[in-house]
């Protein structure tokens, strides 16, 4: 009675043709030369195939070799196709959260808002989208999104809005500016003065451009960009000055001087999440995540993070004058 053929002999021969000589593929398979030879054998014997011809040494495979490989390899694709099916349902049960960003927004602040809530949910499965804010409005409310940043308010009951960290626009420059020497930057310092700026059809090119207008001002636009990153990267070079958001500028700290502008131009943006969201913890956890990683870049790139409290030495005390200049005059 023939015996069947089992899933060792199969591996062997699979190897064999594609590693090319026994002593490799027994090597791939963890196996001795002389196991390795005698499944190939047992294989040929149970199979009724001659699979392969013996030239010069080696072991060439014969066309009924190559056919009967070409009929393994299809069903081992079919396996492996059938192993990555159970890891997307794996993932599936696995928690997921979806965030959709502005570009302005995908760089340093979305990586260090997600970084930090990973680092509480080390088995969730977190994606990144970064598209325009209509395209990431149309995402949240078809709920393939769970949190959204867009720079427009939105106006629909299924979705939940909040402003991120209202801040004026400040006044970027490159290193060694000749605005860098003051303090606050006003409008008629921006005249005739190399600018760089964002679309005029942008939310924040609207409103620099509304002030402009307001104040007078004609500013020497030298180029128009469309996300902030790029526009920072401009400034740095010393093509020019901007206003942007602080969040605008992180990673660029280092790079561009950062002063207050007055009269203040208000800025924020929207933090949404769908009304009838599918992780509803998760989801704020990544909410409170980012709203802590907005407040402490935005802190830096202002340039006024809070001062950090002295502390005093194991044996300094306050002297009695310092007592009495605290007391009532009453007293």
């Amino acid at each position: 009675m023939r015996r069947r053929l089992n899933l060792r002999q199969i591996e062997a021969f699979k190897a064999v043709i594609e590693h090319g000589t026994v002593s490799r593929a027994a090597s791939i398979l963890n196996v001795s030369q002389p196991a390795m030879s005698k499944l190939i054998a047992h294989l040929q014997a149970d199979a009724e195939l001659r699979l392969f011809d013996r030239v010069k040494g080696r072991l060439a495979p014969t066309e009924r070799g190559m056919r009967f490989y070409h009929e393994i390899d299809r069903i081992f694709s079919g396996v492996q196709q059938i192993e990555n099916a159970a890891d997307a349902i794996r993932r599936e049960e696995q928690a997921r959260l979806t965030v959709g960003v502005l570009p302005a927004l995908a760089g340093r602040f979305v990586q260090e808002a997600t970084v930090g809530f990973l680092k509480r949910h080390r088995n969730v499965f977190c994606s990144i989208e970064s598209r325009s804010s209509q395209w990431l409005t149309e995402r949240l409310v078809t709920r393939k999104l769970d949190v959204a940043l867009v720079s427009s308010r939105i106006d629909n009951p299924y979705i939940i809005s909040e402003s991120l960290l209202k801040h004026p626009l400040l006044c970027i420059m490159p290193q060694h500016h000749r605005l860098a020497t003051r303090r606050v930057i006003g409008p008629a310092d921006l005249d005739n003065v190399p600018f760089v700026s964002f679309d005029p059809e942008s939310f924040t090119g609207q409103r620099v451009g509304s002030m402009f207008a307001t104040h007078r001002v004609r500013p020497n636009i030298v180029l128009v960009v469309t996300i902030a990153p790029t526009l920072c990267e401009f400034v740095a070079a010393g093509l020019g000055v901007s206003l942007v958001h602080p969040l605008m500028i992180s990673g660029f700290q280092k790079r561009v001087v950062a002063r207050r502008f007055e009269p203040e131009i208000p800025f924020d943006f929207q933090l949404c999440r769908s009304r009838e969201t599918r992780n509803a913890r998760l989801v704020e956890d990544y909410l409170q995540e980012t709203r802590l990683t907005a407040a402490r870049i935005s802190r830096e790139a202002a340039g006024d993070a809070p001062p950090k409290p002295r502390r005093p030495g194991p044996r300094q005390r306050p002297t009695p004058t310092r007592q009495r200049a605290a007391e009532p005059s009453g007293a």
